[in-house]
């Protein structure tokens, strides 16, 4: 990276102020093996969904689905040209059990979220700059890396991976995402990444927490720097959308509205009833401005996103 700030785009690297209104943690495809049958796998649909956020003024997609879970990097980059919606797509490891065991042996962690991040390792098409305003370098890469915790507290191969995560932050000046599960170790995970292993709070999107719907830790979270992403409408089994609100309400009035992301988290097709990336745009954003005045939504899903994306 040059001295430049940018957004890693899978289309080459941009200038943060042109990636737009952006769904700050969603996924187009994502295959685990604790989730048979409930692949998200339908280039068609995957193009279909970001149209219809398209359409709604919608013009980035942040994608957490990490190494090893179906990310499927070549139709991101065909996706990402021809809807024209810049994507985010991840590196790094999601919790050990959506891994076959064999999977995780000998692998160097950190030389894998480098080389991801640098280089892309699934063939995603030509490289090149692709416009003069527009995304420049090569395709196919990483543009952060997901990590995941464990439900209250950090196991083994959450601090390996943090770990690596931290190493190749330091690296490449990557944004670290984490998955905490039920919403729950924020702190758990601060202490780790921010404290022992360095990497500034600021650096970190901590995903999930309205799912734990703490406020008091939720504050504590936020009081360190660190963006949090409030996600999951899309998710009708988890205490996310009867909470949103008065989590959005208690961090912006303790004064933390800079550093708030929004988020689908769209985990399963829209076939089956969620209502998807538009949600986020159609209904979300209407009421933000209602509940906190009309330049909270540009500042939750246009300016801290790119702040927060930006390569270090």
């Amino acid at each position: 990276m040059s001295g430049t700030p940018a957004v890693r785009t899978v289309l080459g690297d941009l200038d943060p102020a042109e990636l737009g209104i952006c769904d700050a943690h969603d996924h187009l495809f994502m295959r685990s093996r604790l989730l048979p049958g409930q692949e998200l796998d339908d280039p068609v649909a995957a193009e279909a969904e970001l149209r219809a956020f398209a359409a709604l003024g919608g013009q980035a997609v942040v994608q957490w689905t990490p190494h090893g879970m179906g990310r499927r990097l070549p139709d991101l980059v065909a996706l990402a040209r021809a809807t024209g919606v810049h994507l985010v797509a991840a590196t790094g490891l999601h919790q050990a059990a959506h891994y076959e065991p064999e999977r995780l042996r000998d692998l160097d962690l950190a030389r894998l979220f480098v080389a991801e991040l640098t280089e892309g390792t699934e063939h995603a098409g030509p490289t090149g700059p692709t416009g003069p305003t527009g995304p420049t370098g090569p395709t196919g890469r990483a543009g952060l890396i997901k990590v995941a915790g464990g439900y209250h507290g950090l196991d083994r191969h959450a601090r390996w991976t943090m770990t690596a995560a931290a190493e190749a932050h330091h690296a490449t000046g990557a944004p670290i995402a984490v998955h905490h599960e039920l919403g729950t170790g924020a702190l758990d995970v601060l202490d780790l990444l921010c404290g022992s292993l360095g990497v500034p709070p600021h650096r970190v999107i901590l995903g999930h927490l309205n799912r734990f719907p703490d406020l008091r830790l939720q504050r504590q979270a936020a009081e360190s720097g660190a963006y949090i992403a409030l996600d999951g409408p899309s998710r009708v089994n988890h205490a996310t959308d009867h909470h949103l609100f008065d989590t959005l309400a208690a961090l912006i009035e303790a004064g933390h509205a800079e550093h708030l992301l929004l988020g689908g988290d769209t985990t399963t097709s829209a076939a089956r009833g969620n209502p998807g990336m538009p949600y986020l745009l159609a209904t979300l954003r209407p009421r933000l401005a209602r509940e906190f005045g009309p330049d909270l939504p540009d500042l939750v899903l246009r300016a801290n996103p790119a702040r927060a994306l930006a390569f270090a």
